[in-house]
């Protein structure tokens, strides 16, 4: 199976109303849209940029009003999703649940479907300054064109949970990002690498660029869209069907062909998954 996937290089500047957010949001989709695609992939927490419309002060939101958003950013990207029949994976939005904030990965399906997927790794920046809370249950998400996970920029560093993943029959990870420097670019843009030669699974990644000004721990951001491959014959040699301009507001496409992993997993140049020792270490499925 084949099919299309974008991801969106998301620019960050400050706005003054959701409007302005939908509309910037709607201009990616449509875009996309123009290439005829099947996914589309959003940065994590580029819904920040609703926290710098600010209160009747003009002064930027705190990161606990973001959930007062939730219903709008929903109900946007159902639409869209159901406008332009395309998976859209919303980025990561902010949620409040038993009091609680979690940053969560959303997947919108064409037919209306909203499916969600908690951060399960918490940076520290996360815990102390902004109090997230980590999920504790990692999905997989079956869609008309395979099967998919949706792991958010730390989760990537941890080669258990994408093992996971892949053990529950997911072929493409989703890996929304945000990092503010170099150092958090390359540790997420490596270990992406590192879990597509591992698992042999394509992973799709992207960052926000440009800068909140006005809203703590958004004021730098790195980033660069991605879709990643095993290392092997079929597959460019460097791992690399796609990749965009560093901090370059624009969107990248690709095509992924679902068949090619499985003839690598059968008979690659190497055989990482079939080659795994479950007898000296847990399978994790």
């Amino acid at each position: 199976m084949k099919f299309r996937v974008s991801a969106v290089q998301y620019h960050l500047h400050t706005i003054a109303s959701f409007d302005e957010f939908a509309a910037q949001a709607t201009h990616y989709v449509r875009t996309a849209q123009e290439f005829d695609v099947d996914f589309i992939l959003f940065p994590e927490f580029f819904t920040t940029q609703l926290l710098s419309i600010g209160d009747e002060n003009g002064v930027a939101l705190g990161i606990e009003r973001l959930p007062e958003f939730t219903d709008a950013y929903i109900e946007l990207f159902r639409d869209l999703a159901k406008e332009t029949n395309t998976h859209i994976i919303g980025g990561t939005h902010v949620i409040e649940k038993g009091g609680k904030l979690y940053n969560t990965a959303h997947l919108f399906y064409p037919d209306g479907r909203v499916a969600a997927q908690p951060k399960l790794h918490i940076t520290p920046t996360e815990v102390t300054e902004w109090n997230m809370s980590a999920g504790d249950e990692l999905n997989v998400f079956e869609t008309d064109k395979g099967t998919i996970a949706l792991l958010t920029c730390y989760d990537i560093e941890f080669p258990e949970i994408v093992r996971m993943a892949k053990a529950r029959g997911a072929d493409v990870i989703f890996c929304p990002s945000c990092t503010d420097d170099r150092h958090g670019f390359h540790r997420v843009r490596y270990t992406s690498h590192a879990r597509a030669v591992e698992n042999q699974v394509y992973v799709v990644t992207t960052g926000t660029i440009g800068s909140l000004p006005t809203v703590d721990f958004m004021r730098g951001n790195f980033g660069q869209a991605a879709v990643i491959t095993p290392n092997d014959v079929p597959f460019p040699p460097r791992g690399i069907l796609a990749e965009g301009e560093i901090n370059d507001d624009m969107i990248i496409t690709a095509d992924l062909d679902l068949e090619l992993l499985y003839k690598v997993r059968e008979k690659g140049s190497v055989t990482t998954w079939r080659d795994r020792r479950t007898d000296l270490y847990t399978d994790w499925s």
